[in-house]
């Protein structure tokens, strides 16, 4: 499986609202995975990925009609965790992120995004 630096988040925030029916029968499939299998494997790709090919906002290949704020909201991901494009346990890495993320952090690297105030992604990354 394909995810992009923020998705890590996004997969552990996510509650059920998307931006369409084909998007939101995706992101459940794709969190059901992740969340319920310890071993899976995630590689971590700068650019679209598993959860992007459903949304409506993609344009093509690693190009979304948001495309500067989600690739903002990935530098900042990729800076503050040392990210790499490389194969991670997806349980391993999002443990470390949550170790190692604040409530600063996270509203810097997620402040901006239209999920952010409407779903469990504090609740579920930090800050309980």
């Amino acid at each position: 499986m394909k995810l992009r630096p923020h998705h890590l988040m996004c997969t552990q925030g996510y509650s059920g609202k998307g931006y369409s029916d084909d998007f939101i029968k995706n992101m459940d499939y794709i969190t059901k995975v992740l969340r319920n299998d310890k071993n899976t494997l995630v590689e971590l790709v700068f650019s679209t990925d598993d959860i992007c090919s459903s949304c409506p906002n993609m344009l093509g290949a690693n190009l979304c009609n948001t495309n500067n704020k989600v690739k903002s909201i990935d530098d900042k991901m990729i800076k503050y965790f040392n990210l790499e494009e490389k194969v991670y346990n997806y349980n391993e890495i999002v443990n470390f992120i949550k170790e190692n993320i604040t409530e600063e952090i996270m509203d810097d690297i997620c402040g901006n995004c239209n999920w952010y105030l409407i779903s469990s992604c504090k609740k579920s990354m930090c800050c309980k």
